[in-house]
C-alpha cells in the first residue's frame, strides 16, 4: 500500500496549492485525481488581481487576455460603470492549463500524482485508508479539495450546511465582427437573471458567457431562458459554436466546523466563494495555502493542525465571506434600495469593488453603519 503523510483528493486550484506549499516542508503528498490531466473545468475562468499577485511562480503561460478594467451595467437602463486600474483587475485562465501548471509545480517539488484515481469509501483511523478503483493508499491527513459537491466531505459525516447557488456557463465562438466588439472589457449585468448577474469574459479566441443566482429564491428560475436574454442583450445573433455547462457554487461556508478525522476542507467543499460575485478561485488558492501551512506548522499533529487551519480561516477569509453574504442580500434581495444608492454613489461603490478584486481593501465589519454612511454621502 502506498502511505503519505498527506493527501489531497482533487487537483483543481485549493488542491494544487495545497500541494505545492507542502512540498516546501518536505512532507510527503499525493495529489489523487479521478480524471486525466488536463481535463476540462466548469469555470468562468476570471481570476482577479488579489489572487494573482501571491501566486508563488509565474503563471504567463497560461494567460489568455488580462483586463485593467471593468464595465458593470445595470437592467434599470443607468449609464454602465467603468473602473479602471494600472494592474490587471481580472486575468482570463482556462482551468485546463491553469490547474495543470500548479500540479506541475508541485511535482517538481517532488509531489506525487494519482490520476484516474477515484475514492471510493475512507476508513477511518490514526492513519486513514482511501480505498479507490485502483487500490487503497495511506495517509494522516486528508485534504478535501473535491469541488462543490464534496463526495469526502460526505464521506467523512458532513451534512449540507452551505448556501449553493445554479449557474449556467457557455464557452461560446462568435463571429469576428462580434467577438472584436465584445473581447475589450470584461462585462457584468446585474440583474440579467432574477437575484444575480451575467457574465461575459473574454478568452483568447471565444467568450465565456454566463449566468448566476447569486442568493436563495423560492422561485423556479430558468436559467438557460436568462442566458438566451442575456445573449441578445450583448447583441449576440449568431453562433458559430457553443458548448453548456451547468455547475453549483457554494457561496455560503460550512457552519460545522472545517475539519473532523484529519480531513480538512478548502476551497469549495468548504463553501468559501465569494458571496457577493461568487469569485472563487483566489479563496480556493488562500484556503489550500493555509491548510497546508497548518499541517507543517503543526509538525504533523492532528490537533494543533486542526486549530492552527481554523485560526488562520477566521483572520483571513471566514469574516470576509460573512460581511459578503450580508451585503449580496442587500444588493440582490432589495433592488429598489440598492438602485437608490447606486444612482447617487454608484462609481464609489464600483470602485470600492474593485479595490476589493484588486486586494487592496476588505469588506467593511459594520457593513449596516456603512450603508447608512453612503446614505449620508460617504463611502465604505
Amino acid at each position: 500500500m502506498k502511505s503519505f503523510d498527506v493527501a489531497i483528493i482533487g487537483s483543481g486550484p485549493a488542491g494544487a496549492s495545497a500541494a505545492f506549499e507542502l512540498s516546501k516542508s518536505g512532507i510527503s503528498t499525493v495529489i489523487i485525481e479521478k480524471e486525466i490531466l488536463p481535463r476540462y473545468k466548469t469555470c468562468g475562468g476570471g481570476f482577479v488581481f488579489r489572487g494573482l499577485k501571491n501566486m508563488p511562480f509565474d503563471i504567463s503561460s497560461v494567460i489568455e487576455k488580462q483586463f485593467y478594467s471593468i464595465d458593470t451595467y445595470f437592467s434599470n437602463k443607468q449609464s454602465h460603470l467603468t473602473t479602471a486600474r494600472d494592474q490587471p483587475i481580472i486575468t482570463m485562465i482556462m482551468r485546463d492549463s491553469f490547474d495543470n501548471l500548479i500540479v506541475e509545480k508541485a511535482k517538481e517539488n517532488g509531489v506525487t500524482l494519482l490520476q484516474d484515481h477515484k475514492v471510493e469509501s475512507i476508513t477511518f483511523g490514526e492513519n486513514q485508508i482511501l480505498h479507490t478503483n485502483q487500490g487503497p493508499i495511506q495517509a494522516k491527513f486528508i485534504i478535501a479539495a473535491d469541488g462543490a459537491l464534496s463526495p469526502i466531505a460526505k464521506m467523512t459525516g458532513w451534512v449540507e450546511t452551505r448556501l449553493i447557488i445554479p449557474a449556467l456557463e457557455y464557452e461560446v465562438e462568435v463571429p469576428a465582427a462580434d467577438f472584436e466588439r465584445l473581447s475589450q472589457n470584461v462585462r457584468f449585468d446585474i440583474d440579467a437573471i432574477p437575484y444575480g448577474y451575467g457574465w461575459c469574459f473574454p478568452k483568447k479566441n471565444h467568450l465565456s458567457i454566463g449566468v448566476a443566482v447569486m442568493i436563495k429564491s423560492n422561485k423556479k428560475i430558468n436559467l438557460k431562458e436568462y442566458y438566451a436574454t442575456y445573449l441578445k442583450t450583448l447583441g449576440i445573433t449568431e453562433i458559430i459554436s457553443e458548448s453548456a455547462h451547468g455547475f453549483v457554487i457554494p457561496v455560503a461556508p460550512r457552519t460545522d466546523n472545517f475539519v473532523r478525522k484529519n480531513v480538512f476542507l478548502v476551497g469549495d467543499s468548504a463553501g468559501l466563494a465569494d458571496p457577493l460575485v461568487a469569485e472563487g478561485i483566489s479563496n480556493a488558492i488562500l484556503s489550500g495555502v493555509q491548510a497546508a501551512q497548518a499541517i507543517a506548522e503543526a509538525a504533523l499533529d492532528p490537533e494543533k493542525a486542526a486549530a492552527l487551519y481554523h485560526a488562520k480561516l477566521e483572520a483571513t477569509i471566514l469574516p470576509e465571506i460573512r460581511t459578503g453574504a450580508k451585503l449580496s442580500h442587500y444588493f440582490y434581495n432589495q433592488k429598489t434600495f440598492r438602485d437608490l444608492v447606486l444612482k447617487k454613489y454608484g462609481q464609489k461603490v464600483a470602485e470600492a469593488m474593485t479595490d476589493l478584486f484588486m486586494g487592496e481593501r476588505t469588506y467593511p465589519s459594520d457593513y449596516k453603519a456603512s450603508i447608512a454612511k453612503k446614505i449620508k454621502g460617504a463611502i465604505f
